[in-house]
């Protein structure tokens, strides 16, 4: 099991949540279950969200990510 801590403004759309375990062994496999266990993030995640492992910013979905990785999910941040 990973664990991924959600930063503060995606916790409402894991019923409040701060650290959600869940399986996979890449980058794309933990977004994958994170959204089959909370389908609210799903909107949010395709928006584009930037995904911390142990960290650093990774954005190859294939990285590897194991069971002892520090794993964080940020919303990114849009503007100019």
């Amino acid at each position: 099991m990973v664990e991924i801590n959600l930063w503060s403004g995606l916790r409402r759309f894991a019923g409040d949540q701060t650290v959600i375990s869940v399986k996979g062994d890449t980058v794309r496999g933990i977004l994958d279950a994170l959204v089959k266990a909370h389908p609210a993030l799903l909107p949010v995640i395709k928006a584009g969200v930037s995904v911390s492992v142990n960290g650093q910013i990774v954005t190859n979905m294939s990285a590897a990510i194991g069971p002892l990785d520090e794993v964080y999910l940020i919303q990114r941040i849009k503007g100019g």
